[in-house]
Order: structure tokens, then C-alpha cells, then sequence
């Protein structure tokens, strides 16, 4: 079992019902006034978070009050799992005729080229990145959607402070990916404070999952390493062995954006607030993986995902967002480790037995 580092399970235990009680209060104001739960549309559902997600919001507020979307082709577990749809975040036209047929309240905005993919296109990452938002927070005010867009540590940049990163400080990034998610923070608190927008944002470090293979991105090393440590094969990192990065567990991930969702508007001092749980270089996360694969090998040859991590924060100062809404985490790097090899060693036996 995951250990939780930060409490005793008798503390653990009476804090989380209360949270679970403050929790539920919080969701059932944003009912709507005849009890009906919120209808919630996910864009760019099929990444790393918005299967996930959506099934954490389907567990909470039923499934066919949860669409997921994509531009990709679906699997046909995703299409059994509840409402799918074919959204280009592109084409107005097509979001609107959604968000209408469907009657949306909420609007989770996913659609994005991550950091090291960004680089690679820079005109694809600024159609996807920025007119995709645009057209998001133009729909979002047109029928008074609640919004929420997640941002990242890569909105920082060289100027910033690094140990620790505040909440409020010099961004200046110097990828694509970053530099849209600045203008995203930055577009959704002038149509807040412009037009009553209900915009939330949180800034996400690494986020570390056993759903979904690593994608070549900066912080993707932290996933690779359990698949290779698992499958026997030797790790090859592509940053220095002490680069330090904010990481997060994905079930504290989903968790914290689901918390946001519901956070009364009260609570809230902010539009964008940072989040974390962790902070490890790859030799810490190869130590941990040791103990319970002491052969696996590493090597480091670092790439020019190098230069994309030594302008982003080491350590996450995510203090605003524990005062203001209560935001804790769950997961050190020792109890990750632990239900990343449970899980995949799950896969592997499931795998095995379908023959795959």
C-alpha cells in the first residue's frame, strides 16, 4: 500500500471526511437550482489527464453528464465508457454546436502541443496553443461557461526564481508551450476581471502515470523509468542525472483540478495558482526504483531537453494554493513508486494472459 507522508492514518482518516464533507458541500452549490449536476465538456480528452479526469467526473457527476473529445480516433473502451465527440478546438462552429446541443456548464480546455513537441512545430503549437484558446474563452464568456485551463512549470523561464518558484513572479518562458500557457493565464484573468468569466487555472509540474506511455516530453523520463525497470531493460535519461523538477502523482493531479473546479469563488484570490508534491532529480527517482529493482542500470546523455529543464523551477512553492482552498497532496516519491510497480506489474500480468 502507497505509504501517505505527510500525516498519520488516524489524522489522515479525520481529515480526509472533512475534506470529503467540505468537498461534497462544495460540489452541490454548483448544482444547478432543480438538483441537476453540471454537464462538463473535456477537449483533448484522449492525452495523459482526460481519461482520467473524466472518469473521476463521471464517478461524481454521472456519466452522461461528462462528454469527452478529441480529434482522434477513439478506442472502443473509450466510446463504451460514456459521450465521446469530434471536436476541432479549431473550428468555432464545431465547439459551439456542442457546447449547445450538450448544454455545457464547465469546460475543461486540454488541447495542446506539450513542450518538446511545441519546439518541433512552432506554427502547429501557436494555431493549436493559442487560436484554440481563443476560441475557448470567446464560446466560454459567449454562454457563461466555467472554464478551466491547466498551465505548467514550463510558463517559467530563466528569469524566474527557481528554489523556491512562487505563485507570482517573472515568467518570461522560452519555449512555444510555455509562452502560450502565459498568454492563457494571462487572457483568462483579463476576461475575469473584463467580462465575470469564471476562469480557473492550475500550474502543473511533471505528472507521473502508469495509463499512459511516456511521450518524449521534458519531465517523461519519470515514467520511463518505471517501463524500463519493469521490463528489464537499462535506462537511458536524457537530462543530468541532478536536474531537479517538480513532479506529481496523477491521482493528486486529477484530484487537485477537480478541487479547483468546485472551490468556492470566495476562496479564491487568484485565477492561476501553482500545485505540487515533489521534487527529486533522476538519480533520486533511479535510488527509489532501485528498491525494488536493484539491477536496473542508468546511463545520462543528456539532449536538448536539457536546455528546456535548466530554465524550469526545481522546487514548486505551491503555499497560496494550501492557504486558499485547502489543496494537500498524497503522494511522496517513495509511495509513487510503490503504486507505479503495482499497477504496471498488473498491466504485465494482464498482458500476459491475453497474449499480447
Amino acid at each position: 500500500m502507497a505509504r501517505l507522508a505527510w500525516v498519520t492514518s488516524r489524522a489522515r482518516h479525520s481529515w480526509l471526511t472533512s475534506q470529503a464533507q467540505q468537498c461534497w458541500l462544495n460540489t452541490r452549490r454548483h448544482y444547478h437550482p432543480n438538483g441537476d449536476p453540471p454537464r462538463i465538456l473535456i477537449t483533448g480528452s484522449l492525452g495523459q489527464l482526460g481519461t482520467g479526469l473524466a472518469k473521476l467526473l463521471r464517478g461524481k457527476y454521472g456519466t452522461q453528464n461528462v462528454i469527452m473529445s478529441d480529434i482522434v480516433k477513439p478506442t472502443k473502451d473509450i466510446v463504451n465508457s460514456g459521450p465521446y465527440v469530434f471536436a476541432d478546438i479549431l473550428d468555432f462552429k464545431c465547439l459551439q454546436e456542442i457546447v449547445v446541443t450538450y448544454r455545457i456548464d464547465w469546460l475543461v480546455h486540454f488541447s495542446a502541443l506539450l513542450s518538446a513537441i511545441g519546439e518541433q512545430n512552432v506554427p502547429l503549437a501557436i494555431r493549436v496553443n493559442i487560436e484554440g484558446l481563443h476560441n475557448v474563452m470567446e464560446l466560454s464568456k459567449q454562454y457563461n461557461l466555467r472554464v478551466f485551463v491547466p498551465s505548467t512549470i514550463g510558463a517559467f523561464g530563466p528569469d524566474s526564481p527557481r528554489n523556491p518558484t512562487p505563485n507570482l513572479t517573472i515568467q518570461r518562458p522560452r519555449t512555444i508551450y510555455g509562452v502560450s500557457k502565459v498568454h492563457a493565464e494571462l487572457l483568462g484573468e483579463y476576461y475575469h476581471h473584463r467580462f465575470g468569466l469564471d476562469f480557473r487555472c492550475l500550474r502543473f509540474p511533471g505528472v507521473i502515470s502508469a495509463d499512459t506511455m511516456p511521450g518524449g516530453g521534458t519531465t517523461d523520463y519519470a515514467v520511463q523509468v518505471f517501463h524500463d525497470a519493469i521490463e528489464g531493460r537499462e535506462f537511458e535519461c536524457y537530462l543530468r542525472p541532478t536536474t531537479r523538477l517538480p513532479m506529481m502523482y496523477i491521482d493528486d493531479c486529477l484530484r487537485s483540478l477537480w478541487e479547483m473546479l468546485v472551490a468556492p469563488e470566495e476562496k479564491l484570490k487568484r485565477r492561476t495558482y501553482n500545485v505540487t508534491a515533489m521534487s527529486f532529480s533522476p538519480e533520486e527517482i533511479v535510488s527509489a526504483v532501485r528498491k525494488h529493482f536493484p539491477d536496473l542500470k542508468a546511463t545520462y546523455k543528456p539532449d536538448s531537453r536539457q536546455n528546456i529543464a535548466d530554465t524550469w523551477p526545481e522546487i514548486f512553492d505551491d503555499n497560496e494554493a494550501r492557504w486558499d482552498w485547502g489543496w494537500q497532496h498524497h503522494y511522496d516519491l517513495e509511495a509513487m513508486c510503490e503504486i507505479m510497480f503495482t499497477l504496471l506489474q498488473q498491466q504485465q500480468q494482464m498482458e500476459s494472459v491475453s497474449g499480447r
